[in-house]
């Protein structure tokens, strides 16, 4: 099996483009609601058929998972999809919103790119070769005090209105913690990691297809996954992903 880093940047660059013209046309965009309190526009869904058929052109062997789409025949071996994530960002005209592309074989992720077209970032990791930004290879920060740490974190959890949510688990990190962000794309809140921008990440109630990608782009870029209780592992729904010097010092908090 050969994966070709250049053509999947190449597939991923000109999602990237589609979504650039929407992007720039907000206001003709058309926005429906999945659920009270999550949406989806013709973006998601023109730059998701996109994927899936460049993809399926170059890679026919493997099966395809998207958010919109849903699931293909094949999920053994399968592409790991997030067309948008970050879609209220999106909508509303911010820059924090970006194109998540994961490649799964037998549960094991080997490929992963997170592309954030209107900062123009392309992230991309392969299973025991490391992670690159824009080609160049990123490391994880080397913070190693909490106290002086970056963190961010999202709040999918109260989207689907969850009584144990986020609120009181940012709470207690944000006092303790220099300095907190909510960029409002996991995708881009786990290359952030992966680039040292930011130290730790954690969530609440996410779904595959929003951190598989970024997941193995920071693990590539040498940082830590767990769940809330420091199980080794990528866990959707309870995740946290840090520069592994301050796991011990955040683990009593979450």
């Amino acid at each position: 099996m050969s994966i070709s880093q250049t053509v999947l940047e190449n597939i991923i660059r000109e999602a990237g483009s589609i979504a650039m013209t929407y992007f720039k046309d907000l206001k003709n965009l058309a926005v429906t609601k999945k659920s009270p309190r999550d949406l989806v526009t013709d973006a998601d869904v023109a730059v998701e058929a996109f994927l899936q058929a460049s993809l399926a052109k170059h890679y026919p062997q493997f099966g395809f998972w998207g958010e919109e789409s849903g699931q293909s025949a094949n999920q053994t071996n399968r592409w790991i999809v997030d067309p948008i994530d970050g879609t209220h960002s999106f909508s509303r005209g911010q820059y924090f919103w970006g194109i998540s592309v994961a490649l799964e074989i037998d549960q094991e992720l080997i490929f992963g790119a997170v592309y954030a077209p209107a900062l123009d970032d392309y992230y991309a990791a392969e299973k025991g070769k490391g992670a690159w930004k824009n080609g160049q290879a990123i490391a994880v920060s080397n913070e190693s005090n909490l106290a002086d740490a970056m963190v961010a974190t999202g709040f999918a959890c109260l989207r689907s209105y969850l009584k144990e949510n986020n609120l009181q688990r940012f709470c207690r990190i944000a006092e303790i913690t220099t300095g907190q962000r909510r960029f409002g794309s996991a995708a881009i809140d786990l290359c952030l990691v992966a680039d040292g921008q930011v130290d730790a990440f954690w969530e609440q109630e996410l779904n595959l297809y929003d951190v598989a990608a970024g997941a193995l782009i920071a693990e590539e870029a040498g940082a830590t996954l767990t769940d809330f209780q420091g199980n080794k592992g990528l866990f959707p729904k309870q995740i946290l992903v840090t520069n592994g010097k301050i796991l011990k010092q955040i683990l009593p908090l979450m």
